[in-house]
Protein backbone atom coordinates (compact mmCIF):
# COMPACT_ATOMS: atom_id res chain seq x y z
CA UNK A 1 0.00 0.00 0.00
CA UNK A 2 1.40 3.35 -1.05
CA UNK A 3 1.52 6.24 1.38
CA UNK A 4 0.50 9.80 0.43
CA UNK A 5 4.18 10.67 0.23
CA UNK A 6 4.85 7.88 -2.26
CA UNK A 7 1.93 8.96 -4.45
CA UNK A 8 3.04 12.60 -4.34
CA UNK A 9 6.60 11.62 -5.27
CA UNK A 10 5.32 9.71 -8.29
CA UNK A 11 3.06 12.59 -9.41
CA UNK A 12 5.80 15.21 -9.23
CA UNK A 13 8.38 12.87 -10.78
CA UNK A 14 6.13 12.60 -13.85
CA UNK A 15 5.77 16.38 -13.93
CA UNK A 16 9.54 16.94 -13.69
CA UNK A 17 10.12 14.40 -16.46
CA UNK A 18 7.48 16.02 -18.63
CA UNK A 19 5.66 12.66 -18.80
CA UNK A 20 8.70 11.11 -20.51
CA UNK A 21 9.51 8.24 -18.18
CA UNK A 22 12.61 7.31 -20.20
CA UNK A 23 14.31 10.44 -18.85
CA UNK A 24 15.79 11.30 -22.26
CA UNK A 25 14.47 14.86 -22.28
CA UNK A 26 11.72 14.30 -24.82
CA UNK A 27 8.93 15.20 -22.45
CA UNK A 28 6.31 17.93 -22.77
CA UNK A 29 6.75 21.42 -21.21
CA UNK A 30 5.85 21.93 -17.55
CA UNK A 31 2.68 23.88 -18.38
CA UNK A 32 1.27 21.11 -20.55
CA UNK A 33 2.35 18.41 -18.07
CA UNK A 34 0.42 20.13 -15.26
CA UNK A 35 -2.59 20.71 -17.51
CA UNK A 36 -2.63 17.02 -18.45
CA UNK A 37 -2.21 16.00 -14.80
CA UNK A 38 -5.34 17.89 -13.70
CA UNK A 39 -7.30 16.63 -16.71
CA UNK A 40 -6.30 13.02 -16.07
CA UNK A 41 -6.97 13.28 -12.34
CA UNK A 42 -10.48 14.59 -12.98
CA UNK A 43 -11.13 11.82 -15.51
CA UNK A 44 -10.09 9.12 -13.03
CA UNK A 45 -12.11 10.64 -10.17
CA UNK A 46 -15.30 11.75 -11.95
CA UNK A 47 -15.26 9.54 -15.05
CA UNK A 48 -17.30 6.74 -13.48
CA UNK A 49 -19.61 9.00 -11.46
CA UNK A 50 -22.72 8.63 -13.63
CA UNK A 51 -25.55 8.97 -11.12
CA UNK A 52 -27.07 11.74 -9.03
CA UNK A 53 -25.56 10.70 -5.73
CA UNK A 54 -22.82 11.89 -3.35
CA UNK A 55 -19.23 11.00 -4.16
CA UNK A 56 -17.69 8.18 -2.13
CA UNK A 57 -15.79 9.66 0.86
CA UNK A 58 -12.46 8.15 -0.19
CA UNK A 59 -12.87 9.42 -3.77
CA UNK A 60 -13.79 12.89 -2.53
CA UNK A 61 -10.78 12.93 -0.23
CA UNK A 62 -8.47 11.79 -3.03
CA UNK A 63 -9.69 14.59 -5.32
CA UNK A 64 -9.24 17.31 -2.69
CA UNK A 65 -5.80 16.05 -1.74
CA UNK A 66 -4.32 15.46 -5.20
CA UNK A 67 -5.74 18.55 -6.88
CA UNK A 68 -4.34 20.49 -3.90
CA UNK A 69 -0.89 19.08 -4.63
CA UNK A 70 -1.04 20.23 -8.22
CA UNK A 71 -2.45 23.67 -7.39
CA UNK A 72 0.27 24.19 -4.75
CA UNK A 73 2.56 25.11 -7.63
CA UNK A 74 0.67 28.42 -7.92
CA UNK A 75 1.85 29.41 -4.42
CA UNK A 76 5.32 29.86 -5.89
CA UNK A 77 4.34 31.81 -9.04
CA UNK A 78 5.05 35.38 -8.00
CA UNK A 79 5.47 38.90 -9.35
CA UNK A 80 7.21 41.99 -7.99
CA UNK A 81 4.99 44.54 -6.27
CA UNK A 82 5.97 47.86 -4.63
CA UNK A 83 5.76 47.87 -0.82
CA UNK A 84 6.70 50.43 1.83
CA UNK A 85 9.28 49.54 4.44
CA UNK A 86 10.17 51.58 7.53
CA UNK A 87 13.81 51.56 8.62
CA UNK A 88 15.00 51.59 12.26
CA UNK A 89 15.64 55.34 12.09
CA UNK A 90 12.02 55.95 11.07
CA UNK A 91 12.59 56.72 7.40
CA UNK A 92 10.20 55.12 4.91
CA UNK A 93 11.34 53.70 1.62
CA UNK A 94 9.62 51.90 -1.20
CA UNK A 95 11.04 48.52 -2.18
CA UNK A 96 9.99 45.74 -4.53
CA UNK A 97 8.83 42.52 -2.87
CA UNK A 98 7.26 39.35 -4.23
CA UNK A 99 3.59 38.38 -4.04
CA UNK A 100 1.54 35.67 -5.70
CA UNK A 101 0.64 36.67 -9.25
CA UNK A 102 -2.53 38.74 -9.30
CA UNK A 103 -4.58 36.54 -11.64
CA UNK A 104 -3.79 33.45 -9.56
CA UNK A 105 -4.45 35.29 -6.30
CA UNK A 106 -7.95 36.10 -7.54
CA UNK A 107 -8.94 33.02 -9.54
CA UNK A 108 -7.52 30.04 -7.64
CA UNK A 109 -9.57 30.72 -4.45
CA UNK A 110 -12.64 31.37 -6.63
CA UNK A 111 -12.21 28.06 -8.44
CA UNK A 112 -11.59 26.21 -5.17
CA UNK A 113 -14.88 27.65 -3.92
CA UNK A 114 -16.72 26.55 -7.06
CA UNK A 115 -15.17 23.11 -6.62
CA UNK A 116 -16.42 22.84 -3.01
CA UNK A 117 -19.88 24.04 -4.03
CA UNK A 118 -20.17 21.42 -6.77
CA UNK A 119 -19.18 18.63 -4.39
CA UNK A 120 -21.73 20.02 -1.93
CA UNK A 121 -24.50 20.01 -4.53
CA UNK A 122 -23.71 16.36 -5.31
CA UNK A 123 -23.87 15.59 -1.58
CA UNK A 124 -27.40 17.01 -1.49
CA UNK A 125 -28.69 13.93 -3.33
CA UNK A 126 -28.12 11.67 -0.33
CA UNK A 127 -31.07 9.59 0.90
CA UNK A 128 -33.45 10.59 -1.89
CA UNK A 129 -36.02 7.90 -2.74
CA UNK A 130 -38.16 9.30 -5.56
CA UNK A 131 -35.88 8.21 -8.41
CA UNK A 132 -33.45 5.34 -8.88
CA UNK A 133 -31.32 3.65 -11.53
CA UNK A 134 -31.72 0.29 -13.23
CA UNK A 135 -28.96 -2.18 -12.53
CA UNK A 136 -26.77 -4.32 -14.77
CA UNK A 137 -28.55 -6.05 -17.63
CA UNK A 138 -31.78 -4.15 -16.99
CA UNK A 139 -30.16 -1.01 -18.35
CA UNK A 140 -31.69 -0.76 -21.87
CA UNK A 141 -31.13 2.87 -22.75
CA UNK A 142 -31.25 3.36 -26.53
CA UNK A 143 -30.65 7.10 -27.01
CA UNK A 144 -27.38 8.98 -27.63
CA UNK A 145 -26.37 8.37 -23.99
CA UNK A 146 -26.54 4.59 -24.25
CA UNK A 147 -23.65 4.12 -21.81
CA UNK A 148 -25.40 5.99 -18.99
CA UNK A 149 -27.60 4.17 -16.45
CA UNK A 150 -31.34 4.45 -17.02
CA UNK A 151 -33.15 6.55 -14.45
CA UNK A 152 -36.57 5.45 -13.16
CA UNK A 153 -39.29 7.40 -11.34
CA UNK A 154 -42.62 6.31 -9.82
CA UNK A 155 -45.44 5.56 -12.28
CA UNK A 156 -47.22 8.80 -11.28
CA UNK A 157 -44.02 10.82 -11.66
CA UNK A 158 -42.16 12.89 -9.09
CA UNK A 159 -43.91 14.79 -6.36
CA UNK A 160 -44.28 18.50 -6.99
CA UNK A 161 -41.85 19.44 -4.21
CA UNK A 162 -39.16 17.06 -5.51
CA UNK A 163 -39.59 18.40 -9.03
CA UNK A 164 -39.17 21.98 -7.81
CA UNK A 165 -36.20 20.98 -5.66
CA UNK A 166 -34.49 19.38 -8.68
CA UNK A 167 -35.07 22.55 -10.71
CA UNK A 168 -33.59 24.54 -7.85
CA UNK A 169 -30.51 22.29 -7.73
CA UNK A 170 -30.16 22.62 -11.49
CA UNK A 171 -30.22 26.42 -11.26
CA UNK A 172 -27.56 26.36 -8.53
CA UNK A 173 -25.25 24.10 -10.53
CA UNK A 174 -25.90 26.19 -13.64
CA UNK A 175 -24.57 29.28 -11.85
CA UNK A 176 -21.37 27.36 -11.03
CA UNK A 177 -21.17 26.22 -14.66
CA UNK A 178 -21.45 29.76 -15.98
CA UNK A 179 -18.84 31.06 -13.53
CA UNK A 180 -16.37 28.31 -14.48
CA UNK A 181 -17.06 28.92 -18.18
CA UNK A 182 -16.41 32.64 -17.75
CA UNK A 183 -13.09 32.09 -15.98
CA UNK A 184 -12.01 29.49 -18.54
CA UNK A 185 -12.94 31.73 -21.46
CA UNK A 186 -11.02 34.66 -19.97
CA UNK A 187 -7.88 32.56 -19.42
CA UNK A 188 -8.01 31.26 -23.00
CA UNK A 189 -8.31 34.84 -24.25
CA UNK A 190 -5.17 35.76 -22.31
CA UNK A 191 -3.16 32.87 -23.80
CA UNK A 192 -1.04 33.68 -26.82
CA UNK A 193 -2.17 32.42 -30.20
CA UNK A 194 0.51 29.99 -31.44
CA UNK A 195 2.26 30.90 -34.66
CA UNK A 196 1.67 27.39 -35.96
CA UNK A 197 -2.09 28.04 -35.76
CA UNK A 198 -1.82 31.41 -37.50
CA UNK A 199 0.26 29.90 -40.30
CA UNK A 200 -2.48 27.33 -40.93
CA UNK A 201 -5.13 30.00 -41.58
CA UNK A 202 -6.21 31.27 -45.02
CA UNK A 203 -5.56 34.95 -45.72
CA UNK A 204 -9.25 35.86 -46.00
CA UNK A 205 -12.02 35.47 -43.45
CA UNK A 206 -14.44 34.72 -46.28
CA UNK A 207 -12.39 31.65 -47.21
CA UNK A 208 -12.64 30.33 -43.68
CA UNK A 209 -16.36 31.01 -43.28
CA UNK A 210 -17.63 30.01 -46.70
CA UNK A 211 -19.83 32.19 -48.92
CA UNK A 212 -23.15 31.57 -47.13
CA UNK A 213 -21.94 32.29 -43.59
CA UNK A 214 -19.85 35.25 -44.78
CA UNK A 215 -22.88 36.83 -46.46
CA UNK A 216 -24.96 36.40 -43.31
CA UNK A 217 -22.35 37.97 -41.00
CA UNK A 218 -21.62 40.90 -43.31
CA UNK A 219 -25.28 41.63 -44.13
CA UNK A 220 -26.57 45.04 -43.04
CA UNK A 221 -29.53 43.45 -41.22
CA UNK A 222 -27.57 41.02 -39.07
CA UNK A 223 -29.22 39.26 -36.13
CA UNK A 224 -27.10 36.64 -34.27
CA UNK A 225 -30.15 34.74 -32.95
CA UNK A 226 -31.70 34.46 -36.41
CA UNK A 227 -28.31 33.47 -37.81
CA UNK A 228 -27.98 30.52 -35.40
CA UNK A 229 -31.59 29.49 -36.03
CA UNK A 230 -30.82 29.27 -39.74
CA UNK A 231 -27.65 27.18 -39.35
CA UNK A 232 -27.67 23.39 -39.11
CA UNK A 233 -26.45 22.61 -35.58
CA UNK A 234 -28.03 19.17 -35.34
CA UNK A 235 -24.80 17.36 -34.45
CA UNK A 236 -21.81 18.03 -32.22
CA UNK A 237 -19.54 17.90 -35.27
CA UNK A 238 -21.48 20.67 -37.02
CA UNK A 239 -21.39 22.88 -33.92
CA UNK A 240 -17.63 22.41 -33.63
CA UNK A 241 -17.10 23.06 -37.34
CA UNK A 242 -18.99 26.37 -37.14
CA UNK A 243 -17.03 27.40 -34.06
CA UNK A 244 -13.71 26.58 -35.77
CA UNK A 245 -14.66 28.58 -38.88
CA UNK A 246 -15.81 31.65 -36.94
CA UNK A 247 -12.82 31.64 -34.57
CA UNK A 248 -10.46 31.45 -37.55
CA UNK A 249 -12.23 34.37 -39.23
CA UNK A 250 -11.96 36.55 -36.09
CA UNK A 251 -8.18 35.93 -35.93
CA UNK A 252 -7.83 36.78 -39.62
CA UNK A 253 -9.86 40.00 -39.26
CA UNK A 254 -7.95 41.07 -36.15
CA UNK A 255 -4.64 40.63 -37.94
CA UNK A 256 -5.93 42.63 -40.90
CA UNK A 257 -6.97 45.45 -38.56
CA UNK A 258 -3.47 45.44 -37.01
CA UNK A 259 -1.73 45.46 -40.40
CA UNK A 260 -1.26 48.89 -41.98
CA UNK A 261 0.74 47.69 -44.98
CA UNK A 262 -1.78 47.21 -47.80
CA UNK A 263 0.75 45.13 -49.74
CA UNK A 264 1.05 42.62 -46.92
CA UNK A 265 -0.65 39.27 -47.32
CA UNK A 266 -2.67 40.23 -44.23
CA UNK A 267 -3.63 43.62 -45.67
CA UNK A 268 -7.28 44.54 -46.22
CA UNK A 269 -9.26 46.57 -48.75
CA UNK A 270 -12.28 46.74 -46.41
CA UNK A 271 -12.43 49.69 -44.00
CA UNK A 272 -11.23 49.32 -40.43
CA UNK A 273 -14.72 50.11 -39.09
CA UNK A 274 -16.40 47.45 -41.21
CA UNK A 275 -13.78 44.86 -40.30
CA UNK A 276 -14.24 45.68 -36.62
CA UNK A 277 -18.01 45.31 -36.97
CA UNK A 278 -17.65 41.89 -38.62
CA UNK A 279 -15.26 40.75 -35.90
CA UNK A 280 -17.68 41.85 -33.15
CA UNK A 281 -20.52 39.97 -34.83
CA UNK A 282 -18.42 36.83 -35.02
CA UNK A 283 -17.51 37.15 -31.32
CA UNK A 284 -21.20 37.45 -30.46
CA UNK A 285 -21.96 34.22 -32.30
CA UNK A 286 -19.14 32.47 -30.44
CA UNK A 287 -20.54 33.56 -27.05
CA UNK A 288 -24.01 32.35 -28.01
CA UNK A 289 -22.62 29.00 -29.15
CA UNK A 290 -20.79 28.62 -25.84
CA UNK A 291 -24.02 29.25 -23.94
CA UNK A 292 -26.19 27.05 -26.15
CA UNK A 293 -23.73 24.13 -26.28
CA UNK A 294 -21.69 24.21 -23.04
CA UNK A 295 -20.65 20.57 -23.43
CA UNK A 296 -19.24 20.95 -26.95
CA UNK A 297 -15.64 19.78 -27.57
CA UNK A 298 -12.80 22.30 -27.60
CA UNK A 299 -12.13 24.18 -30.81
CA UNK A 300 -8.93 23.95 -32.85
CA UNK A 301 -7.85 27.36 -31.49
CA UNK A 302 -8.37 26.32 -27.85
CA UNK A 303 -6.54 23.02 -28.32
CA UNK A 304 -3.67 24.81 -30.04
CA UNK A 305 -3.41 27.40 -27.26
CA UNK A 306 -3.34 24.74 -24.55
CA UNK A 307 -0.80 22.60 -26.39
CA UNK A 308 1.69 25.40 -27.06
CA UNK A 309 1.08 27.50 -23.92
CA UNK A 310 4.20 27.91 -21.76
CA UNK A 311 2.66 29.88 -18.87
CA UNK A 312 2.23 27.46 -15.95
CA UNK A 313 -0.25 29.75 -14.18
CA UNK A 314 -2.51 29.93 -17.22
CA UNK A 315 -2.23 26.15 -17.68
CA UNK A 316 -3.45 25.48 -14.14
CA UNK A 317 -6.27 28.03 -14.31
CA UNK A 318 -7.45 26.76 -17.69
CA UNK A 319 -7.38 23.06 -16.84
CA UNK A 320 -8.95 23.47 -13.38
CA UNK A 321 -11.79 25.68 -14.66
CA UNK A 322 -12.30 23.30 -17.61
CA UNK A 323 -12.72 20.18 -15.46
CA UNK A 324 -15.10 22.04 -13.11
CA UNK A 325 -17.07 23.20 -16.13
CA UNK A 326 -17.25 19.61 -17.37
CA UNK A 327 -18.35 18.29 -13.96
CA UNK A 328 -21.05 20.95 -13.61
CA UNK A 329 -22.36 20.18 -17.10
CA UNK A 330 -22.42 16.47 -16.21
CA UNK A 331 -24.44 17.10 -13.03
CA UNK A 332 -26.93 19.25 -14.96
CA UNK A 333 -27.29 16.49 -17.56
CA UNK A 334 -28.03 13.93 -14.83
CA UNK A 335 -30.69 16.24 -13.34
CA UNK A 336 -32.23 16.69 -16.78
CA UNK A 337 -32.32 12.89 -17.16
CA UNK A 338 -34.45 12.65 -14.02
CA UNK A 339 -36.71 15.51 -15.11
CA UNK A 340 -37.03 13.87 -18.52
CA UNK A 341 -38.08 10.57 -16.95
CA UNK A 342 -40.61 12.49 -14.87
CA UNK A 343 -41.99 14.20 -17.97
CA UNK A 344 -42.35 10.82 -19.70
CA UNK A 345 -44.10 9.32 -16.66
CA UNK A 346 -46.62 12.16 -16.50
CA UNK A 347 -47.17 12.07 -20.29
CA UNK A 348 -46.06 15.63 -20.91
CA UNK A 349 -45.99 16.63 -24.54
CA UNK A 350 -42.65 17.59 -26.06
CA UNK A 351 -43.60 21.28 -26.05
CA UNK A 352 -44.68 21.18 -22.41
CA UNK A 353 -41.47 19.41 -21.38
CA UNK A 354 -39.40 21.96 -23.31
CA UNK A 355 -41.29 24.80 -21.67
CA UNK A 356 -40.61 23.34 -18.23
CA UNK A 357 -36.88 23.12 -19.04
CA UNK A 358 -36.74 26.59 -20.62
CA UNK A 359 -34.11 28.87 -19.13
CA UNK A 360 -35.36 32.25 -17.91
CA UNK A 361 -32.23 34.23 -18.81
CA UNK A 362 -31.52 35.26 -22.39
CA UNK A 363 -28.10 34.30 -23.79
CA UNK A 364 -25.44 36.96 -23.26
CA UNK A 365 -21.73 37.40 -22.84
CA UNK A 366 -20.47 35.77 -19.66
CA UNK A 367 -18.75 37.83 -17.01
CA UNK A 368 -16.80 35.97 -14.33
CA UNK A 369 -17.28 38.62 -11.64
CA UNK A 370 -21.01 38.88 -12.24
CA UNK A 371 -21.56 35.12 -12.22
CA UNK A 372 -19.61 34.67 -8.97
CA UNK A 373 -21.52 37.55 -7.37
CA UNK A 374 -24.78 35.83 -8.31
CA UNK A 375 -23.60 32.80 -6.38
CA UNK A 376 -23.16 35.03 -3.32
CA UNK A 377 -26.68 36.41 -3.60
CA UNK A 378 -28.44 33.10 -4.29
CA UNK A 379 -29.89 31.02 -1.43
CA UNK A 380 -27.49 28.37 -0.17
CA UNK A 381 -27.76 24.78 -1.32
CA UNK A 382 -30.37 22.70 0.47
CA UNK A 383 -31.08 19.01 0.75
CA UNK A 384 -34.54 17.84 -0.27
CA UNK A 385 -35.69 17.81 3.37
CA UNK A 386 -34.45 21.37 3.96
CA UNK A 387 -36.19 22.49 0.78
CA UNK A 388 -39.46 20.81 1.75
CA UNK A 389 -39.49 22.40 5.18
CA UNK A 390 -38.82 25.89 3.85
CA UNK A 391 -41.21 25.41 0.93
CA UNK A 392 -44.15 24.32 3.06
CA UNK A 393 -43.57 27.06 5.64
CA UNK A 394 -43.75 29.63 2.87
CA UNK A 395 -46.96 28.11 1.47
CA UNK A 396 -48.64 28.22 4.88
CA UNK A 397 -47.60 31.84 5.44
CA UNK A 398 -48.85 32.83 1.99
CA UNK A 399 -52.23 31.20 2.73
CA UNK A 400 -52.56 33.16 5.99
CA UNK A 401 -51.60 36.38 4.22
CA UNK A 402 -54.33 35.87 1.62
CA UNK A 403 -56.84 35.18 4.40
CA UNK A 404 -55.74 38.29 6.30
CA UNK A 405 -54.73 36.29 9.41
CA UNK A 406 -50.95 36.74 9.14
CA UNK A 407 -49.36 38.41 12.21
CA UNK A 408 -46.19 40.56 12.28
CA UNK A 409 -43.92 37.61 13.07
CA UNK A 410 -45.33 35.70 10.13
CA UNK A 411 -44.85 38.72 7.87
CA UNK A 412 -41.18 38.82 8.87
CA UNK A 413 -40.79 35.09 8.20
CA UNK A 414 -42.38 35.47 4.78
CA UNK A 415 -39.84 38.08 3.82
CA UNK A 416 -36.99 35.91 5.07
CA UNK A 417 -34.83 34.22 2.45
CA UNK A 418 -34.12 30.51 2.32
CA UNK A 419 -31.89 29.41 5.22
CA UNK A 420 -28.19 29.84 4.66
CA UNK A 421 -26.57 26.46 5.20
CA UNK A 422 -23.22 27.12 3.55
CA UNK A 423 -20.39 29.58 4.24
CA UNK A 424 -20.37 32.86 2.37
CA UNK A 425 -19.36 32.43 -1.23
CA UNK A 426 -16.11 33.94 -2.49
CA UNK A 427 -16.68 37.08 -4.54
CA UNK A 428 -14.55 39.03 -6.92
CA UNK A 429 -15.63 42.27 -5.23
CA UNK A 430 -14.02 41.04 -2.00
CA UNK A 431 -10.80 40.30 -3.82
CA UNK A 432 -10.72 43.70 -5.52
CA UNK A 433 -11.22 45.35 -2.15
CA UNK A 434 -8.20 43.57 -0.76
CA UNK A 435 -10.06 40.71 0.88
CA UNK A 436 -8.30 37.87 -0.92
CA UNK A 437 -7.24 35.03 1.33
CA UNK A 438 -3.59 34.14 1.43
CA UNK A 439 -2.52 30.93 -0.31
CA UNK A 440 -2.04 29.24 3.07
CA UNK A 441 -5.66 29.97 3.97
CA UNK A 442 -7.10 27.97 1.09
CA UNK A 443 -9.48 25.21 1.96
Amino acid sequence: VWSDLDVMKERFAKLLLGEDMSGTGKGVPSALALSNAITNLAASVFGEHRKLEPMAPDTKERWKKEVGWLLSVTDHIVEFVPTRQTAENGTTMEIMSTAQRRDLQMNIPALRKLDAMLIGYMDNFVDQTEFWYEKGGDNKRDDDKWWMPTVKVPAEGLSDVTRKWLQYQKECVNQVLKAAMAINAQVLVEMEIPEIYIESLPKKGKTSLGDAIYRSITDEEFDPIEFLEGVDLSTEHKVLDLKNRIEASTIIWKRKMQTKDAKSSWGSIISFEKREQFEERAETILHLLKLQFPGAPQSQLDISKIQYNRDVGYALLESYSRVLESLAYSVISRIEDVLGADAAATNLTASEAARRQLEMNAPRKLDAREELEKLNEAPASMTLYDFMGWHFDQDELMRKKEEGTLDEAGEAMLLKKAPSLAPKKFSYVDSLAGGVRSPSARH
